[in-house]
């Protein structure tokens, strides 16, 4: 998909939505971010039919629903280095990755078909700050701890702190997408992470609640 080429009927109906859309939004984005974001809904209306990535059939709710809902969490990235576990399709690590070419993100999943449409995408959209690695999140080894830990319609909280947390230290974030916030969910944390933030995520033309919850560890 050649990034220059943007005169497709359904890019042009996107990108009116876009626009609509985008100014409600604190953070602005150039228009190459906008196209690459576009191009990225069509790869992923492209491959939904033979793949099922996701269970949003129409590109316009995609939108909404994918990338905005993604990209509101970017003013919250604190470092450079992330992980996106359980990212799907890539989300929201490829939306925040466009919003972010300054940051290095890694997106791990345990399905090929996943992997392979984001490898692909990433070649199609020239994105060089990420990478893509099939694998169960509990068997991902690293070398040195991220800054950030994201996931977004991945597990409980407590799961995702249990399987992750050797994931990154006491300086950096675990960042987690829900929608209403689960008090039970909060009151499960394991012992050893300490909620410091619930962010009430305001996704344009997005109904119901969306918050980014922010656990850290707890200095031994």
């Amino acid at each position: 998909m050649n990034l220059t080429n943007t005169s497709s009927p359904l890019f042009d109906a996107l990108s009116a939505s876009f626009d609509k859309v985008a100014v409600n939004l604190e953070f602005s984005i150039s228009e190459l971010q906008k196209q690459q974001l576009i191009n990225y809904v069509l790869l992923i209306d492209k491959w939904n039919k033979t793949y099922n990535l996701t269970s949003v059939r129409n590109p316009q709710d995609m939108l909404i629903k994918h990338i905005f809902d993604s990209i509101v969490v970017s003013p919250h990235l604190q470092g450079s280095h992330f992980v996106d576990v359980g990212t799907g399709p890539g989300l929201p690590g490829i939306p925040l990755a466009i919003m972010n070419p300054d940051k290095t993100f890694l997106l791990i999943d345990s399905l090929g078909k996943r992997v392979r449409f984001i490898k692909q995408s990433l070649y199609e959209l020239k994105m060089s700050n990420v990478t893509a690695m099939q694998i169960r999140v509990e068997d991902l080894e690293i070398a040195e701890p991220f800054d950030g830990v994201l996931s977004r319609a991945f597990a409980s909280l407590k799961d995702m702190l249990h399987w992750c947390q050797n994931m990154t230290d006491e300086n950096g974030l675990f960042l987690a997408l829900k929608g209403q916030v689960n008090q039970l969910e909060l009151d499960e944390i394991p012992t050893g992470f300490t909620v410091v933030d619930c962010v009430n995520l305001a996704v344009p033309n997005l109904q119901g609640e969306r918050h980014l919850i922010k656990v850290k560890k707890i200095s031994n």
